[in-house]
């Protein structure tokens, strides 16, 4: 096969690839970084004898992500208090065809906060099996057990994922109403009106990287004393789409300052995850929405 023919092939696989790996790291850059591992590797390979590139290729992807999440865990000395994934940011009117892969199902930031408590095994069998309907003797080979541990580690992924991960409801405009009140509360510092937007149980994620500005809140009336903050803080608040759900984009002297993720379910907000590491959102790539 020569290198044209494989450069095509590849391209087309790129976006199926990418949907990949982005699912298993929760990380732009590094997903990227495992996608271009697979085409170095394949690059080198004699795939004469390879039936399904398609499937090779998803294969390498999975390979090189579990490799690389088992990294991370060794690098981080002590576990993140809060990690929030990178989001995938559109304008509030439609998602950019090029995320569309990247979102198929409904894979909201809430999800990825889930993932990221999973063991890299239990996230890879997860991910390749409910995600992507790959039968459990190919995930079995990748993670070299036998095809009934694969299934063990989906079922066991599958049940921390359905108990704890939060799906916002399918009404985006609804979903925006509810940001709206959110927004207009939060600027007048209506402490009430915070606390009556707020599921009960709403859960505040924020992750700020080494800045020291990570922290983790539950319950209508903490979140709301921390939203009330904001209004004294020079920020102007953006409509967006975060993975496809209803979210905000803040931006300080025309600078992006955080991305949240909002969780709105039942007419009030159960999650929020922002993302507030500078160095992280640094290497986002975001167009400044309008209002």
């Amino acid at each position: 096969m020569n290198q044209e023919w494989l450069a095509r092939q590849f391209e087309e696989q790129r976006p199926h690839l990418r949907a990949v790996a982005y699912r298993m790291l929760g990380s732009l850059s590094e997903a990227d970084d495992a996608v271009q591992d697979a085409w170095l590797r394949l690059s080198r390979t004699d795939t004469s004898e390879v039936q399904n590139l398609g499937g090779w290729l998803t294969t390498v992807v999975a390979r090189v992500a579990l490799n690389m999440l088992r990294s991370r865990k060794t690098r981080r000395e002590q576990p993140l208090d809060v990690y929030v994934p990178d989001p995938i940011i559109d304008p509030p009117d439609g998602t950019d065809p090029e995320h569309e892969a990247l979102l198929a199902e409904s894979v909201g930031l809430a999800l990825f906060v889930v993932l990221e408590t999973l063991t890299p095994p239990e996230r890879l069998a997860f991910v390749l099996h409910d995600m992507f309907a790959l039968p459990f003797e190919e995930i079995a080979t990748i993670l070299e057990r036998s095809p009934e541990a694969a299934r063990q580690l989906a079922s066991r992924a599958r049940r921390r994922v359905r108990g704890t991960a939060a799906v916002s409801d399918a009404d985006l405009s609804a979903q925006r109403e509810v940001v709206d009140a959110f927004l207009a509360a939060a600027r007048d510092g209506d402490f009430d009106a915070l606390v009556a937007v707020l599921d009960p149980d709403v859960v505040l994620r924020a992750d700020g990287g080494t800045t020291g500005r990570s922290r983790r809140v539950q319950g209508a009336e903490t979140v709301a004393g921390q939203a009330t903050k904001w209004s004294r803080v020079n920020l102007t608040m953006h409509h967006a789409l975060i993975n496809g759900a209803a979210g905000l984009v803040a931006t300080r002297d025309g600078e992006l300052f955080s991305v949240m993720g909002l969780t709105v379910r039942g007419g009030r907000i159960v999650e929020m995850d922002i993302l507030a590491d500078p160095e992280r959102l640094r290497r986002l790539k975001v167009t400044i929405l309008g209002d």
